[in-house]
């Protein structure tokens, strides 16, 4: 299986103009804070818009606990995983030229996945200050591993997906294995492994939220300089940029925005995938235009589908990874029926 690449002339408009509407960002925001007002009033315990309102704002109220120590920690973590996501998912489309780039499809949660199983079965280790910095390293070492299988500099988008595809495989095995072989381990980790929001506390969005933010401002910041590599080594050089510092920088942000979500949320997958062709149909392909999107519209997919499992399965919820995986199937699916993808 290849990936086809974009023709120059259609590269060639990664700098241009943008091409969002006028109204295109209040009409994100207006959806946004829509679906956050959502997942704060929806959940397990049914409670009336003024009981999630005095909730907010008043702690001498009944439905205070339930708002502040369960849904806003739930909702913070959801923006922040989001975006994360979102961002990631753009950046790596961009890096590698490859429409199917995903933290989840290249292997990069798996990676920070088998990190953290192993620091929760082996070494005892069980908040988030403690393994975030196993699932960073894990993401870390399977992004290069990628990168190197697929061929370095001269990786293609196809070689990139297929040995994503093979270290996805074996260490979701790894982890399966390790789960089945320490029951503790398995206690601990059968919701994570889903991707799930249900367990955040507000020490876990506070522990979170730095390394988000330096991910997402080196993915910016990233912005100009992968729409210049798009255009071909050569034409980036001759435009000032260094594609190997670009690439470092690129595998570094992703590095720091997949890790922490993982480590936070559990391995979810197709967000993205799913948010930047979602936004490049609103924005265009210049990423200066469609990451600050993918970083606004990223949360709305991910906290849709955790308010979606919660209201499908009550009295129980259905895991937001489950919900994802459920919507990004069919998309994949359509993705490659309209020829994205071509048959080798």
């Amino acid at each position: 299986m290849t990936v086809t690449n974009s023709p120059p002339e259609q590269r060639s408009s990664l700098v241009g103009r943008p091409v969002a509407q006028p109204l295109a960002l209040p009409a994100a925001l207006l959806v946004l804070a829509a679906v956050v007002a959502f997942s704060i009033g929806v959940g397990a315990k049914q409670l009336s818009p003024g009981e999630v309102w005095h909730g907010l704002f008043d702690s001498g109220s009944p439905a205070y606990t339930v708002v502040h120590r369960m849904r806003l920690p739930r909702t913070l973590l959801g923006l922040l995983a989001g975006a994360a996501l979102g961002l990631a998912g753009g950046v790596m489309q961009a890096l590698t030229r490859n429409p199917l780039a995903d933290p989840g499809l290249l292997g990069i949660n798996a990676g920070a996945s088998a990190a953290v199983a192993t620091a929760i079965a082996f070494l005892g280790v069980t908040t988030f200050n403690g393994y975030v910095w196993f699932a960073l390293l894990g993401a870390a070492a399977v992004a290069a591993l990628v990168y190197a299988v697929g061929g370095g500099r001269e990786a293609t988008p196809a070689r990139l997906a297929l040995a994503g595809a093979g270290l996805n495989a074996t260490l979701y095995s790894y982890v399966s294995a390790v789960m089945l072989l320490d029951s503790s381990s398995l206690d601990k980790m059968r919701f994570w492994t889903v991707g799930s929001l249900a367990s955040a506390q507000p020490s876990t969005v506070a522990e979170l939220a730095p390394f988000v933010v330096v991910g997402l401002l080196l993915a910016l910041a990233l912005a100009g300089p992968l729409n210049a590599l798009a255009l071909g080594e050569d034409s980036a050089t001759a435009l000032g940029v260094r594609p190997a510092r670009i690439r470092t920088g690129a595998i570094v942000a992703v590095t720091l925005l997949c890790g922490a979500a993982t480590a936070a949320c559990g391995p979810i997958v197709f967000v993205g995938l799913m948010v930047p062709h979602l936004v490049r149909a609103l924005t265009g392909p210049d990423l200066r235009r469609m990451l600050p999107y993918c970083a606004l519209l990223a949360p709305v997919l991910l906290l849709g589908a955790d308010v979606l499992g919660r209201v499908a399965a009550r009295p129980g919820e259905l895991q937001v990874g489950i919900v994802t995986a459920v919507l990004g199937g069919p998309f994949f699916l359509y993705f490659v029926r309209r020829g994205k993808v071509a048959r080798a």
